[in-house]
């Protein structure tokens, strides 16, 4: 039986991901979700006190496709303290058709790391003000790492300013770039961040908002990745009712997590302003249209996107397998 399976290392994993076109793969996810063609259930999660950390279950199919997918993710976030990254887990494939077991992708959380920022980087690219000159981060981990791994796809502006809550973590940082083609600055305060930056990415766990509604500036565009639980909370929810333009990766996720979840519990959010991010990829047109506008992407990830980059990098492996 397992020598049907394919078991797909970390190692493998990173590998091949070097040769997937990432944007356009979960791009093409985003617009499959929001045009009907993708069963995503609600979200399944294990929330953890001691020490702090969460699993998420995210599962689904598109309908066109030949299988499904169920992904478990883990984020503990104690776990560098003892030398094991935070993120854990692994996704399998099935077959959609007969239900049988196709693969095992021992991804360690790597790929749902790897499809945040992807998204992250969508949203960049179709709100993001072009003319920006510096891009102000929230947060120093694998998340805001990332983010400068695939920033130059979509923008141009090398300068960036950053902020964490440990200073040792914002040296590091600092450090792990310095022969980059970016300047990396650290903020001494979020607002200093807020004031230098017309693009913000948010990547904490935070549960409290760390940005406020005062910070921002006309024409800034702020994406959050961090809020993907009911109790995460980076931004003020008057940021979103500020907000000229709302982007959510997933509408029907937003009623139970997310930036948009925390606006809409103190009625601060005019629903007409939410927009799906597969039909803004479809009608750019959608996003903004003059540079005083704020706009405001709230990203809880979404089941789809695990669909696609893990059905792809399985086709690309068979792919492998069948030259040998």
């Amino acid at each position: 039986m397992l020598s049907n399976i394919s078991i797909i290392s970390l190692q493998t994993i990173q590998e091949y991901i070097k040769a997937l076109d990432l944007l356009s793969i979960i791009e093409e996810g985003f617009v499959s979700y929001s045009t009907g063609k993708a069963v995503i259930p609600p979200v399944a999660e294990l929330l953890f006190e001691n020490p702090r950390g969460e699993t998420h279950i995210k599962y689904g199919y598109i309908k066109e496709q030949s299988s499904f997918v169920i992904k478990i993710a883990s984020g503990f976030y104690e776990n560098p303290n003892l030398g094991i990254p935070s993120s854990q887990g692994l996704m399998l494939l099935f077959h959609q058709k007969t239900g049988q077991l196709l693969a095992i992708l021992l991804d360690e959380g790597y790929l749902t790391d790897i499809r945040t920022a992807i998204a992250s980087m969508i949203t960049l690219k179709y709100l993001a003000p072009k003319d920006a000159d510096c891009i102000g981060i929230l947060g120093t981990g694998t998340q805001a790492q990332l983010q400068l791994k695939y920033l130059t796809q979509v923008h141009t502006c090398k300068n960036i300013i950053i902020w964490g809550r440990n200073k040792e973590k914002c040296f590091a940082y600092q450090k792990q770039f310095q022969n980059s083609p970016f300047q990396i600055k650290i903020a001494k305060s979020i607002s200093e961040l807020a004031e230098e930056s017309k693009i913000i990415i948010t990547t904490t766990p935070a549960e409290q908002p760390l940005l406020k509604e005062e910070y921002i500036q006309k024409g800034t565009h702020i994406t959050a990745v961090g809020s993907d639980t009911p109790y995460k909370n980076e931004l003020s929810p008057f940021i979103l009712k500020k907000a000229d333009i709302v982007v959510s990766d997933s509408i029907a996720q937003s009623n139970t997590r997310g930036e948009i979840f925390q606006a809409r519990k103190q009625n601060l959010l005019d629903e007409r302003k939410i927009i799906e991010l597969g039909n803004l990829i479809t009608n750019p047109e959608m996003g903004r249209n003059n540079k005083e506008q704020i706009s405001v992407a709230d990203l809880t990830g979404v089941a789809v996107q695990d669909i696609s980059i893990a059905t792809s990098l399985f086709h690309y492996h068979k792919q492998i397998i069948e030259l040998k």
